[in-house]
């Protein structure tokens, strides 16, 4: 079959299950893009306050477990069947992002947010699975590819929705979330056939026995395990795209600069994207990666599959690890759209071969369980991130903080962030005692404690996980091949 008729060549399930994961992406990057924006915000403009090391902890611990329980879902599902883990998964999601909307207090949130990562956990591997049961060898690079840019697309209209909607008030995006994942239910219903899979009906406690039998098994998989550890230095330096970025863009970027620019090129489009302030709002700016993918990740994907996918991750990280540093170094957020189109590219090589990679060395009849494990990197890249974005990026870069610590240093003293003491309670206060407007404030403590020092820290996680990958390439890989011959 010729390469026009590559389409052709997935069945419906296929389709199915990535059309399932646009939504479910949808739901989440509609909140998790503005996440930190929300957590960390003023409370009086309906945003809950949180520290930046809370917001860390929060996102870090919660989103690990969210991605460290797949090694027990997926397991889970390969026993007793994806359609019944995917209507369990479904409820838990839609429940879980419409009780989020009336969390207030810190533990509130925390546990909601825990009981929606169990229903996203128990989703996860399953599409992958899916995906991975679904293509050969002929079809798995463009396939995940497919895949990858359907992941893109929800991540894409998820925040442009939330943008509009926190305007309006910050519980709509947990609504619209919910309502999203309700739509899984019709396509799970209607268009999901159950993949061909081996039929297990062993009693509860025997599938207990034998799942911890395979994770062990896993467990002993030096050269998986050694990958995944790799890995988790790449998810730590991406996860900043949404743990960091938006804060970084609201505290430090003047975007009225670029609405300016996009007006002068193309109003129509500077007001569809812009706020009734003449600004670009962050989650905006930090969605064109998704944007980008998009566009161009089935071209990526095309030109990286002559190459294997360790190489192909390889020269991915190269390119993210300066994409990431770009995105921090400079205060103007024009150069956001070039930074982010580099960083694009390096993620298009690397995170689709990641599991891509996982799903060839998986042994028979365990793929979703494996899978599973594909998203280990990513639960200890999101406890890296939470201690970056948290204690990490308080001291180097968080504008509240190394205000405060200026304010201290010429002897002023001020109440710290309450519910009855507002961060722009704060800031007001702040100018009034040192005599300067908002953005003579950001340019002073830019200038003084250079907070995109900042692009250090994350590039070089990335610079360190390509050495690390190169090498396992080199001497594990490749010295292994050569003496089978």
């Amino acid at each position: 079959m010729g390469k026009k008729n590559i389409f052709g060549q997935f069945p419906s399930t296929f389709w199915a299950a990535n059309v399932m994961e646009l939504f479910e992406r949808w739901a989440w990057y509609g909140i998790y893009m503005v996440l930190a924006l929300y957590l960390t915000g003023s409370t009086d403009i309906g945003a809950l306050g949180f520290s930046q090391e809370q917001k860390g902890s929060l996102m870090g611990t919660v989103t690990f477990l969210l991605y460290l329980l797949p090694i027990i879902t997926g397991a889970i599902a390969d026993r007793y069947g994806y359609k019944k883990v995917l209507t369990i998964a479904f409820t838990i999601l839609a429940t879980g992002y419409f009780s989020l909307a009336y969390a207030k207090s810190y533990w509130a949130f925390y546990a909601l947010f825990l009981y929606l990562s169990v229903g996203a956990a128990l989703f996860k591997p399953i599409v992958t699975a899916t995906v991975s049961h679904t293509t050969n060898e002929k079809t798995s690079s463009i396939g995940f590819g497919i895949f990858y840019m359907i992941v893109n697309i929800g991540a894409f209209l998820g925040p442009i929705f939330s943008s509009k909607l926190r305007a309006l008030d910050w519980k709509y995006i947990f609504f619209l979330s919910s309502l999203v994942i309700c739509i899984n239910f019709i396509l799970l219903i209607f268009f999901y056939k159950e993949p061909i899979v081996e039929k297990k009906h062993n009693p509860l406690m025997a599938s207990t026995k034998n799942i911890l039998k395979n994770t062990i098994e896993v467990l002993g998989d030096f050269k998986l395990i050694l990958f995944l550890l790799i890995m988790v230095g790449f998810w730590a330096m991406y996860l900043q795209l949404f743990y960091t970025l938006p804060i970084f863009i609201d505290q430090w970027m003047d975007t009225r600069i670029l609405y300016r620019a996009i007006e002068n090129f193309w109003p129509a489009l500077a007001h569809l994207a812009g706020t009734p302030h003449g600004t670009i709002a962050p989650e905006i700016l930090t969605n064109i990666d998704a944007f980008y993918i998009i566009i161009f990740q089935i071209l990526v994907s095309g030109l990286v599959s002559r190459f294997s996918p360790l190489r192909a991750m390889s020269q991915g990280m190269i390119m993210a690890s300066l994409g990431i540093a770009l995105m921090f170094i400079f205060q103007n957020p024009i150069y956001l759209i070039f930074s982010i189109l580099i960083f694009s590219l390096g993620e298009m090589a690397t995170s689709p071969k990641i599991q891509e990679y996982v799903g060839k060395i998986a042994p028979p009849h365990k793929t979703a369980l494996y899978m599973g494990y594909s998203y280990l990197p990513l639960a200890g890249g999101n406890i890296v991130a939470g201690v970056i974005s948290g204690s990490i990026f308080a001291n180097i870069a968080d504008k509240p903080t190394l205000l405060r610590h200026d304010l201290i240093s010429k002897g002023i003293t001020l109440p710290n962030i309450s519910p009855t003491y507002t961060l722009n309670n704060f800031y007001t206060e702040a100018s009034a005692l040192l005599h300067m407007d908002s953005s003579q404030i950001t340019s002073y403590l830019w200038n003084t404690y250079h907070p995109n020092h900042i692009w250090i820290v994350f590039s070089s996680i990335g610079f360190v996980s390509f050495l690390a990958l190169w090498a396992y390439d080199r001497f594990l890989i490749r010295r292994k091949k050569s003496l089978a011959k």
